[in-house]
């Protein structure tokens, strides 16, 4: 079946002659477009006969994966075809392409695996970056990759930027892009304030205002909240109050099933209140809806290069992304918008999300990099330059992981990148297939990766969920979350050519195994217990009182949270501390003792900040001990020197003497200055 896109009654068609002839001519186009105009789905298929593409493909690359397989199957159902035929997609452990295949919608990471298999992309004619606002981390260094193969191998590949909410002066600039625009056929959309909502009661408040909604509005309700905890809460409230209307949820870890009954209408034609995360912004069509309910939070991971972990943050969205909500009601007819925040906040709102680049943990990406021959991420143009810290920390992790040696990529590190998995998880799995635990390993990552299919009661040891997992395996008969986790258990497994094991496990190779992932989250249970773990990295963190692995001499911690004080521990393993011999290092130590005051000059055996042993050096160097008292006056200087008051005269006059004569040379008796050049003056 041909294609005609003059048939489709849809805003894109009318720019879609300006979109071909742009690319006739220049080799990267920005394309922006309103939510709904058909542009994800009808400008690939527009390209198909280009004569610049020839017998080439075009790549798709969509941030989310429920996006690209709907995408897709748009698609092909404008052709005429199943998934798979002249459309097809790629995402992690899942796809649907063929021989035929013309267009590829691919997600998460994967147009940048196919970059280092090939850096010029033979036989691909354009990628397509779509809703490139939401700014993943996976598209931005994809763009990097992609101009510098344009640039240098493949001046002909074509390169197109959609979204509908885009700073198109500053992105047209950076790109050197022509920039075609379409008006799209939004209807208007009346936007309410509800006032200033509460994030910690918000499934109530919503509830409220949903049936309010119900009563006062037809069509069908769009409600977006943070995250799935939310989600379920209101999906409780509102089953109890809502009586003849679905409840649909809506979020990238539900079943296709469950997703596909809040994507399309209800077969039996009852009204829904759709419960969404930020998945419903922008790339899926959601029919029937009418009324948008925007809580005005969503749920960001932000990373942290000093504790080298990554925190699940509740924040204020942004205005595009707000603006970007309200349209979905606007798509049929006039639609309504319920914010849960005050007209005053809406005008403190940033303007556009931070990009997930200056706020995410970058072993991926520097590994990247280093595959690519990048040693230094500035070569690269960036659209938001990597945060030097960030890249430093991810430097410094793959340097120990041994993936890099002085920042080029080793064997280990090429293996590593094989892997379709962050570096961690991956270098646990080729240490576990030296050490003969590689089916254990399969179930572990899985595990790790994934939301925790068991309750907060089942405790924080992470044995109990790969035992879970292999009995439901026996009965081929997986509980909610553990069919997920079993898939990709699956792809491992397929990967490294292993069959299913149900067999029983010993915890102290779990605990090995994440030991070899994190390092740094080997724990030592403090003086005293209570339940406190020192972890190598020299931060702290509890299990609860009542857990089974509370009261554990030492743990491996798969999954913690991070907080100033105390984190908390969610899984865990037992460990033995002599499976631990590669990570244990002997060190001179000369430093002060903050506590009990005077030097310590000892030698450490330790792993991490952990001491295991420690011995007094008969000899330190007089020199050393000098370096150690002059680190720690600068550290705690306040504390250490006796600032009396003939001391603090004395820097009184000097200093009065200074401003009364400022034409001669005073020496700076600043206190914050003596203390950090007291190594000059203090001996």
């Amino acid at each position: 079946m041909s294609f005609d896109y003059r048939e489709i009654d849809l805003p894109i068609v009318d720019v879609l002659e300006n979109i071909k002839q742009s690319l006739i001519n220049d080799t990267t186009l920005i394309v922006k477009a309103p939510p709904g105009a058909g542009k994800s789905s009808i400008v690939p298929l527009a390209l198909l006969n280009e004569e610049w593409l020839g017998d080439q493909k075009i790549i798709i690359l969509e941030p989310r994966r429920l996006a690209a397989k709907s995408i897709a199957t748009r698609m092909s159902e404008l052709l005429g075809e199943q998934v798979g035929g002249r459309v097809g997609y790629r995402i992690r452990f899942d796809t649907k392409v063929s021989s035929s295949t013309q267009i590829e919608v691919v997600t998460e990471g994967i147009l940048t695996r196919m970059l280092h298999q090939d850096n010029g992309l033979e036989g691909v004619g354009a990628v397509i970056f779509d809703e490139f606002h939401e700014r993943s981390i996976h598209a931005d260094i994809a763009m990097a990759l992609c101009r510098e193969s344009q640039q240098i191998l493949r001046q002909d590949l074509r390169i197109v930027v959609m979204s509908a909410t885009l700073n198109m002066p500053e992105l047209s600039e950076l790109l050197e892009a022509s920039v075609v625009e379409s008006e799209g056929r939004q209807y208007p959309v009346n936007i309410e304030y509800c006032g200033d909502a509460d994030w910690r009661i918000l499934p109530e408040m919503i509830s409220k205002i949903a049936n309010t909604a119900v009563n006062k509005h037809e069509g069908d309700i769009l409600v977006f909240l943070p995250g799935q905890a939310e989600i379920r809460k209101t999906e409780e409230l509102l089953k109890r109050s809502l009586k003849g209307i679905k409840i649909c949820p809506l979020y990238g870890q539900l079943a296709p099933a469950k997703q596909a009954a809040a994507i399309f209408p209800d077969r039996e034609g009852n009204r829904k209140v759709v419960l969404a995360t930020t998945i419903a912004e922008t790339s899926l069509t959601i029919e029937g809806v009418s009324v948008v309910i925007d809580s005005g939070f969503t749920r960001i991971s932000r990373f942290d290069p000093k504790s080298g972990l990554s925190r699940l943050e509740t924040v204020q969205v942004s205005k595009d992304s707000a603006d970007q909500r309200a349209g979905r009601a606007g798509r049929l007819g006039p639609g309504h918008c319920y914010r849960m925040w005050t007209k005053v906040a809406q005008s403190r709102l940033k303007e556009q999300a931070v990009p997930e680049i200056e706020q995410a943990d970058l072993s991926s990406l520097v590994l990247d990099l280093a595959h690519w021959g990048i040693m230094d991420a500035n070569q690269l143009a960036w659209l938001s330059p990597p945060p030097r810290g960030n890249l430093a920390q991810a430097s410094e992790l793959l340097h120990d992981l041994g993936a890099l040696a002085d920042d080029r990529i080793t064997e280990h590190g090429k293996a590593i990148h094989r892997i379709p998995t962050q570096p961690r998880i991956a270098h646990m799995l080729i240490k576990a297939e030296e050490l003969g635990m590689i089916s254990l390993a399969t179930d572990l990552a899985a595990i790790m990766e994934e939301r925790d299919p068991m309750s907060k009661e089942t405790g924080i040891d992470i044995n109990m969920r790969i035992l879970a997992l292999r009995k439901q395996r026996q009965l081929n008969s997986f509980a909610r979350g553990f069919s997920k986790i079993e898939k990709v258990a699956k792809q491992y497994r397929s990967f490294f050519s292993i069959e299913a094991d149900n067999d029983p496990i010993d915890e102290l190779e779990t605990g090995l195994l994440i030991a070899n992932a994190y390092p740094e989250r080997i724990a030592y249970a403090r003086p005293g217990n209570n339940a406190q773990f020192q972890m190598a990295n020299g931060r702290y963190a509890a299990a609860g009182h009542q857990d089974d692995l509370a009261h554990e001499t030492w743990l491996a911690i798969a999954n913690v949270n991070d907080r100033d004080k105390s984190g908390r521990i969610f899984l865990a393993s037992p460990v033995d501390p002599s499976d631990l011999k590669d990570m244990i290092k002997i060190e001179e130590v000369i430093k002060w003792d903050t506590r009990d005051g005077g030097l310590i000059a000892a030698e450490e055996t330790r792993i991490g900040n952990i001491v295991l042993r420690s011995k007094a050096l008969p000899d330190p160097d007089n020199s050393e001990l000098v370096d150690a008292i002059v680190r720690a006056i600068v550290k705690e200087g306040d504390h250490l020197l006796d600032w009396n008051d003939e001391v603090e005269q004395l820097l009184n006059r000097v200093n009065s003497l200074k401003k009364w004569n400022q034409f001669k040379t005073w020496p700076d008796f600043n206190k914050e200055v003596l203390i950090k050049t007291n190594a000059n003056w203090l001996s």
